[in-house]
């Protein structure tokens, strides 16, 4: 299993987004990001540094791996 990397809320948006999950709207500083079908919505704080705790919280609720999450960054 890869290391999770550093990154911001808004590469883990844009990650996320190429997954499928579209940006639905934003208040103060947390992205809400939805995708049809899936029973949650995803919390993405727009921080420069995420949290690997948070991060892995927010791979594991979208139903993903770490390295799919990983692969879409690039």
């Amino acid at each position: 299993m890869p290391q999770l990397p550093v990154v911001s809320g808004r590469e883990a948006r844009r990650a996320f987004e190429r997954a499928g999950w579209t940006f639905d709207r934003q208040r103060g500083s947390h992205m809400i990001l939805t995708k049809t079908g899936a029973p949650v919505n995803l919390s993405v704080p727009d921080h420069k540094e995420l949290d690997r705790g948070l991060l892995r919280g927010l791979i594991r609720d979208a139903g993903m791996e770490i390295d799919e999450f990983v692969a879409l960054l690039r």
